[in-house]
Order: structure tokens, then C-alpha cells, then sequence
């Protein structure tokens, strides 16, 4: 009888130092930002142990931060055996040279950016996903190439956190020229897949179906939201950026149309320009809706800030004008005296519990009202021979009265505008009028 002995890998974690500069008058305090970058550093595979700040009106232009700060975090990383060090804001690419140069040799230095690119690496699943990382990636390391070069040279870059650049390829092999080869080639590669998501969201729209997207913070409970109304199936985790690609699926409200529900990628304070700008087609699939789900973490102590994020993000891709409802999701995390400042704040806000079932039914009456906003009333007889058009009134309508007489079905509906036009020829007298 043999026994197989089976060894468990440890996951070896890297030891963080975090960094932020307070402003006094931003939008979100330092400690909250720091906290969001400590949980970010954990989603990246660090522990954070030490945290430093400093109040300054703006970034000091040559370290960031004052030189006798940045002695100070290079103490820190002494102390505390660190690894990497991470600021909270981006670093310009002498800031990251000159800081390298004060703290120890082996720790590197990174910022937020890196940190939500080496995630995005991370968490990417499809070919259009993992593209977009490596676009927004190549763009970050442009300009940082010098740099890179001072810092490989001292054998900064090892692995970890913030090194999954170019999975897995010698940076030193990397020059401009082929950095900027690399990013057109890049964009070429997701022209093609853009278009053929185009082509798919196209069909969409022409098939006159309401398009309804979920839009939120990272770790919202969007993923979860969808699985909850649609049994999708979607990966759902407890940590940021868990999802990347955005999904669609097929719903049927209660009265027998059909939508659709896109989930999409979560947002975050400070979002790189260069992510907006590579996750673009991903982001269309919101900018397209007819109708934006805002989906809030209730429990959060950083909701209204992260709301306004949120908000911010949906100017940036041309959304801000399509209709939208509040979901305040996680309400199971609240209690009763939590959820009454909840509806008086945001009093035509709908509150949800994707774990435990709770406002789903109320978030569906909602979006069939949204739907069928713009739907005209009317009556038509459709003949026998046109049993096509009975299936789409069923799919697309809401069926107020239907009888079958001898010429054909009598139908009573509310109908959206894209698809009244083909009742038209069978409109009953009484409506012709109308329409006319």
C-alpha cells in the first residue's frame, strides 16, 4: 500500500510600507485612502506593517513627499523588513528614481497605479481583459523606462507585488521603440475584438431589447447583484476588482419581456486615466444602457464618498445623462436605526440584499416601471398567419387582454417604441386615429 504525501505551498507574502500625503480639504481623508490602499495591497498579496503621512498642500516635486519624510519611510522599511514600499497617489517617473535612491536597495518603490495594473494582471480572464491590462501597462511604463533601467540594474524588480508587468518578460529586453511597437500592436488586437463586441451590442439595440447595466464601486456585490437576479453563475469574491470582464445575460420580468443585465468592472477613487482609457469598450457597455443600476454598498463608512467616485467615472465615459436607480446593496449589514437615515437620505433609493434575497423583488418592480416608461397603449388583431408577431408581443410587450376571434388574436398591450412600429398594419380602428 503506498501513501502519497502531499505538500502544501505557502503563499509568500511581501511586506508592505504604505504612503500617503494629507490635503486637508480632499474629498476623501487620508486615513480612509490609506485604508482602500491597505486593502488593495492585500488583494495584491502584501501585508501592510506601517503606514506614514503627511500634511501637504501638493506633492513635494522631487520625493513626494518631504525629504525628511522620505527618510522617515525609509527608516520604517529598515525597521519592518519591507519589501515594497507603496504611495498613494501616482509618482511621477523622477519622484520613483529619486526615491528609490533613499530607501534600502532591496525595496521597491510603487504607486497606486502599479498596484491596480498588477491586480487587473492578476484578476484578467479573458483575451480582451488581459489586453486591456497589458495596453494600460505598456502606457504606465513609457515614460518610466529610464528609470526601470536604474532600477533592474540594482536588482530592485525581483517578483510581487507590482513586478507582473509584461508577464513575465525581461524588462531589460524592453526599449522605447518596442514599448511604443508593443502598445500599437496592442491597440490593433483590441480594435478587432472592440468591433466584434460592437457588432454584438448592436444587435442588441436593434432587437429593441431594454439594456439595463450594473455600475458601481469595487466590491459593490454587483457580481452577486447579478447572480441573485439571474442565477448567472458570475465569480463573486469578497475583494476588489474580482471581476473584469463585463457579463451580460438574459432576464424576463414578471409581466413576460425581456431584458438584459451587464455587469461590468468596478471603479475606484483615483481610477488611472490609462485604465478609463483601455477598459473603453468594456465601459461602452454602460454608456449604452437604457438604464444604469448604481450599485452602493450600504455597509461602507466610505459610501458617499465612493458614490461620488462613481459618478465621476460615469461623466468620464458620457453616461451621466441615462436614467439610473440607486441599489444600496449589503443592507443585512445594517440595522434598523442604519436603514431609516438610509431611506431618508436617499429616499427613492432601493435597498437589496444579494445574500439573502432581501428588496430583489422591489428592485424588479422598479426597473419593469423604467422599462415600460416609454411604451404606448395599444390594441391590434394580428392574424393567424402572423403568429411571429404574437411571439415578439409576449417576448417585448406587456399583455394587458388577449382573445382569439375569427380573423385572428385580439391583443391589449403597452409596447415599446422600438417595436409599435411593426403592429402598425394591424392596429384596431381606435388606435389608427391615434397613432396618426
Amino acid at each position: 500500500m503506498s501513501h502519497t504525501k502531499h505538500f502544501e505551498i505557502e503563499e509568500v507574502r511581501e511586506r508592505a510600507v504604505l504612503v500617503g500625503i494629507d490635503r486637508g480639504d480632499a474629498a476623501w481623508p487620508v486615513s480612509e485612502s490609506l485604508a482602500e490602499l491597505e486593502r488593495l495591497a492585500n488583494t495584491a498579496g502584501a501585508d501592510v506593517v506601517a503606514t506614514a503621512s503627511q500634511k501637504l498642500d501638493t506633492p513635494n516635486a522631487r520625493t513626494f513627499i518631504g525629504s525628511g519624510k522620505a527618510e522617515e519611510v525609509a527608516e520604517l522599511c529598515r525597521s519592518f523588513a519591507a519589501d515594497v514600499v507603496i504611495f498613494d497617489d501616482e509618482l511621477t517617473p523622477s519622484q520613483q528614481t529619486n526615491l528609490e535612491k533613499i530607501v534600502p536597495r532591496d525595496v521597491k518603490v510603487i504607486d497606486r497605479t502599479a498596484l491596480i495594473l498588477d491586480i487587473f494582471a492578476l484578476h484578467a480572464a479573458t483575451k480582451e481583459g488581459r489586453l486591456q491590462v497589458r495596453l494600460a501597462q505598456n502606457q504606465y511604463l513609457l515614460p518610466r523606462l529610464r528609470g526601470m533601467w536604474a532600477h533592474l540594474a540594482s536588482n530592485r524588480m525581483g517578483g510581487g507585488v507590482g513586478s507582473r508587468f509584461g508577464e513575465g518578460e525581461s524588462q531589460l529586453e524592453v526599449d522605447r521603440r518596442m514599448v511604443r511597437k508593443r502598445i500599437t500592436s496592442i491597440k490593433r488586437e483590441l480594435k478587432q475584438l472592440s468591433e466584434v463586441r460592437a457588432l454584438q451590442r448592436e444587435s442588441r439595440y436593434k432587437s429593441g431589447m431594454f439594456k439595463v447595466s450594473l455600475a458601481g464601486y469595487t466590491n459593490a456585490g454587483k457580481s452577486s447583484l447579478l447572480n441573485a437576479l439571474t442565477d448567472a453563475g458570475v465569480l463573486s469574491y469578497d475583494k476588489l476588482f474580482a471581476t473584469l470582464d463585463s457579463t451580460t445575460r438574459k432576464f424576463v420580468l414578471p409581466e413576460g419581456r425581456e431584458i438584459t443585465l451587464t455587469d461590468t468592472v468596478g471603479f475606484i477613487q483615483k481610477l488611472p486615466h490609462n485604465l478609463v482609457e483601455a477598459f473603453k469598450s468594456t465601459l461602452d457597455e454602460i454608456s449604452g444602457a437604457d438604464l444604469i443600476l448604481h450599485v452602493i454598498d450600504a455597509s461602507s463608512p466610505e459610501r458617499e464618498a465612493q458614490m461620488r467616485s462613481v459618478e465621476e467615472v460615469l461623466g468620464q465615459i458620457g453616461a451621466q445623462d441615462i436614467k439610473r436607480v440607486e441599489v444600496f446593496n449589503k443592507v443585512d449589514l445594517l440595522d434598523e436605526g442604519e436603514l431609516c437615515a438610509l431611506a431618508n437620505r436617499h429616499h427613492d433609493a432601493i435597498a437589496v440584499s444579494a445574500l439573502t434575497q432581501a428588496g430583489i423583488d422591489d428592485l424588479v418592480r422598479r426597473i419593469a416601471v423604467v422599462a415600460s416608461a416609454h411604451d404606448r397603449l395599444v390594441s391590434v388583431l394580428v392574424p393567424y398567419d402572423r403568429g411571429d408577431l404574437v411571439s415578439i408581443a409576449h417576448e417585448r410587450a406587456l399583455i394587458v387582454r388577449e382573445e382569439h376571434g375569427e380573423s385572428g388574436t385580439r391583443i391589449d398591450m403597452q409596447i415599446g417604441p422600438a417595436y409599435a412600429p411593426l403592429f402598425d398594419t394591424f392596429l384596431i380602428e381606435e388606435d389608427k386615429s391615434k397613432a396618426s
